[in-house]
């Protein structure tokens, strides 16, 4: 079907009291198990490109944004196509030609009022061309590159007050918030701060989003989505699927040289991964 918008879907999600899953995209085989998986979950899903990975692929997004756009369109469930942790302003103006109906833009390692000001920028130049526009206030660490970080140390989570007036001074249209989660993590551990998502989504006017979803286990993601987040971040999970599947063939084919033969069962991996997220969000939460 035709991509639908992420503001669209988000929107949907928030009106019903339920989340919708946002996937990171890195290869081909990852937009093919996110269409497949929310297929088999019968729910509509977001495919997102990080600026990560189009530095993985050379600097150059056309190539992957439009496998996943195509990827997208073939498919019978809603899908929508986002470009996440955009800090390069480039590949911000990058997005609209490829045909990215929303973008989170990354101004969180900033100043807070350098923060404000370039996000409302960046906002402002979205809007006028029909893009949804996410951004981050707090420090959801963990990202590739970045030191270590304590997701409950003093100062890193988002206060509500300040997230109330930066929403009013960048007009963005989600936010994703600090609450104790974290990238990267390969163990669903991570403990969120419930009061405070339920401060948090009091306070804004804005759909809230979960970043570092792979670490949070399913009651957490439940009662997030419960106190208010809609927009919920899945990427390590996808990768951890993929990468035991490919362990798993070539530790038992020393021999073995045909990708095929592996990256079948890792997409397939990532498609029963991307179905399980999305039967845990698609009912109405408790």
């Amino acid at each position: 079907m035709p991509l639908v918008s992420t503001g669209e879907l988000v929107a949907a999600a928030r009106a019903a009291g339920r989340g919708v899953a946002a996937f990171n995209v890195i290869t081909l085989e990852h937009a093919e198990a996110i269409a497949t998986g929310a297929e088999r979950a019968g729910a509509p899903a977001i495919l997102q490109i990080s600026e990560n990975a189009v530095k993985f692929h050379g600097g150059r997004l056309s190539a992957i944004a439009a496998a996943a756009a195509a990827v997208a369109r073939d498919s019978a469930a809603p899908l929508s196509l986002h470009l996440d942790h955009v800090t390069d302003p480039e590949l911000l103006r990058a997005a609209h030609p490829e045909g990215f109906s929303s973008v989170m833009f990354d101004a969180s390692k900033l100043t807070y009022a350098e923060n404000v000001k370039a996000t409302a920028d960046a906002v402002r130049w979205g809007h006028e061309r029909g893009i949804w526009v996410e951004a981050e206030l707090g420090k959801v660490g963990g990202k590739e590159g970045e030191a270590p970080l304590d997701a409950h140390a003093p100062g890193v989570r988002t206060d509500p007050a300040e997230a109330a007036s930066y929403v009013a001074a960048t007009g963005v249209d989600a936010l994703a918030v600090a609450v104790g989660s974290s990238h990267a993590m390969t163990s669903r551990t991570a403990s969120l701060d419930h009061g405070l998502i339920g401060s948090l989504a009091a306070a804004v006017p804005v759909p809230l989003v979960l970043h570092g979803s792979s670490g949070v286990p399913d009651a957490e993601i439940r009662a997030a989505v419960a106190s208010g987040m809609v927009k919920i971040n899945v990427g390590t999970a996808l990768n951890t699927a993929f990468t035991g599947e490919v362990r798993a063939y070539l530790g038992a084919h020393e021999k073995g040289v045909d990708p095929r033969k592996y990256l079948a069962p890792a997409r397939e991996a990532m498609a029963g991964t991307v179905a399980g997220f999305l039967g845990l969000l698609t009912q109405p939460q408790e």
